[in-house]
């Protein structure tokens, strides 16, 4: 019985739709039932105890523990992790016999704990926005209602009262959810590419950026909540298109309670063995936690050729817009035959069909980044796009502009796909990290002539040894001539340095490569380096790069400057 995670939730979440805390704790199976038991008992004795009796529990279990969640109110959110660790602490004394913290005293604390944090005025002011049914965002530095160009913020210690708000002013404007395990990225570029040939400024997040009307507004991860809340409230945005990742679900929740689409992209093993997610079952109903918030006038894409996301189809309340690479072999027909619209692609053409009518919209050839039609997963990636874009109700000339504008290059799709020649060595830039992305963009590869192939492979150390094992079995289907491990000193989250290649070493060694074939490194700037350095002309690089993307392409613009043939001096 041990202690993982504390935090608050912040928005709808894997257990529920409430706002709340949450502990994750290890539990042996014989220990689950009596723990859970009691968890449940002393958490209710508190939340009792601080008047707080309409709030609720909920509990998740999982392959060796449990999440432990209670409900509360939004101004209150820390108190209410306190509530909650204290609830443990008092479970942990009663099933071992030990006496637990005096009661009185306990109450007390958590009672000053939640007038110290208590925020009436942002209560009334989320209550207003739910009865004028627009949205309501806060966290810890600001509350707004409104999205958008229809958005409205103050600092939570600064708040108006609700008849003192411009409601005139205030409107939501339209939100798209991007998930899925590969993909999500270049989907969300995708879609914001439409939304801007269509006249509409777009914002989006993503694992890499936030981005408002074109213009960076930051670099970094903000794909969860935080990234989202700064375009919901930037004023400039019409549309918001937004990356959701899992781990963003998983630790907070959703930044949004309502959204009018939401796309599933796929679901496929990665981050197994994390925040209590142990097989595929839990991460698909973790990625579905974004349908949950699209009501009926909304749309949900789902993936026709991914049987997880097909099986987790029924419950959705939105109407499910499908897409399709193998409409022939998917359940695509049976969906038209209710009523329902698919996305498919037929030969070399993308079209739209609902019921018996078929309309072509687009074709391969129309995606620059699916490289004629070898990139399948950005085929699969463009159709999904295309569903969205038209549920938004954007034209059709407007779909179209926006898959021709996104180039395979640094630029427009960066780390993802980007080709580039230097001096006849192809390298083939991209950001896979999990066997499902490596089988997608080796599509790509199988499909570039190549007198020698290098693979660059790494991985972050929070992946258990099988799924470090199942990347080393995917990266040597491209029949490498060299390998190239790298160490990601950013990312070795609980592992000893050299721990993640030595593991990754041993499998491909085990699947033939000798000492030959084989480079170390230790960090991904120097592993590009060595692949550079080995290069010939007529040779192709796969450089999976994940941490140090924009020194890379920093490395590769001033090689190019500078007039670098393979052979010669890489420089620093």
């Amino acid at each position: 019985m041990n202690l993982l995670d504390s935090r608050r939730l912040t928005g709808p979440n894997l257990l529920w739709d409430r706002e709340g805390a949450v502990l994750d704790v290890s539990l042996t199976p014989e220990e689950a039932g009596a723990v859970i038991e009691a968890w449940r008992r002393e958490a209710r004795r508190l939340l009792d105890a601080v008047g707080w009796t309409s709030e609720e529990t909920a509990v998740r279990r999982f392959l060796g523990g449990a999440s432990l969640a209670l409900s509360a109110p939004i101004d209150a959110l820390y108190a209410a992790t306190e509530i909650n660790d204290e609830a443990w602490a008092s479970t942990l004394a009663s099933l071992r016999g030990e006496p637990g913290p005096e009661r009185d005293g306990q109450v007390e604390r958590l009672r000053e704990a939640i007038e110290r944090e208590r925020n009436p005025a942002l209560l009334a002011l989320r209550a207003a926005a739910d009865a004028r049914s627009v949205a309501f965002l806060c966290d810890d530095e600001q509350a707004s209602v409104g999205l958008g160009i229809g958005s409205l913020t103050w600092p939570v210690d600064a708040l108006p009262r609700p008849e003192e708000v411009p409601w005139e002013q205030v409107r939501d404007i339209p939100v798209v959810l991007v998930t899925g395990t590969n993909g999500k990225t270049t989907s969300v570029r995708l879609i914001a590419a439409m939304v801007r040939s269509a006249g509409l400024t777009a914002g989006l997040t993503s694992t890499d950026r936030v981005e408002v009307g074109g213009e960076i507004l930051d670099r970094g991860d903000y794909s969860g909540p935080e990234g989202a809340r700064r375009v919901l409230r930037d004023r400039r945005v019409e549309v918001a298109v937004l990356e959701t990742a899992r781990g963003g679900i998983l630790r907070r929740g959703l930044a949004v309670r309502r959204a009018d689409a939401a796309l599933v992209t796929n679901v496929a093993a990665d981050h197994l063995g994390e925040q209590g997610i142990g097989d595929l079952d839990a991460l698909a109903d973790t990625k579905m936690v974004v349908t949950r918030v699209v009501g009926p006038g909304g749309h949900v894409v789902l993936n026709a050729d991914d049987p997880l996301l097909i099986a987790r189809a029924g419950p959705v309340a939105a109407p499910v817009v499908w897409f399709s690479l193998d409409p022939e072999r998917s359940p695509v027909h049976e969906r038209l035959e209710a009523g329902g619209t698919a996305w498919v692609l037929r030969g070399g053409e993308l079209e739209r069909w609902h019921g018996g009518w078929k309309q072509r919209v687009a074709t391969v050839d129309d995606i620059p980044i699916a490289f004629s039609g070898a990139a399948r997963h950005n085929v699969a990636n463009a159709l999904a796009a295309l569903a969205v874009g038209s549920s938004l109700l954007l034209p059709d000339d407007a779909l179209l502009r926006g898959l021709r504008h996104v180039q395979g290059t640094p630029e427009d799709n960066p780390g993802r796909g980007n080709l580039i020649e230097l001096d006849n060595v192809k390298i083939l830039l991209d950001y896979a990290h999990n066997p499902h992305g490596i089988a997608a963009v080796l599509g790509i590869a199988a499909n570039l002539a190549a007198r020698r192939r290098l693979i660059l492979l790494g991985q972050a150390g929070d992946r258990d040894d099988a799924s470090l094992r199942d990347l080393a079995r995917a990266a040597w289907r491209l029949s490498p001539d060299r390998v190239v491990i790298k160490e990601l000193p950013e990312m070795l989250r609980g592992r000893r340095p050299g721990e993640v290649p030595a593991i990754l070493e041993e499998e491909i060694r085990k699947l033939g490569a000798g000492d030959d074939m084989i480079g170390r490194a230790t960090t991904e700037i120097d592993a590009v380096r060595q692949a550079l350095a080995w290069a010939r002309k007529g040779d192709l690089l796969l450089l999976l790069v994940h941490t140090q993307r924009d020194e890379v392409l920093a490395l590769l613009d001033r090689l190019r400057e500078g007039g670098w043939e393979p052979g010669q001096p890489v420089g620093r």
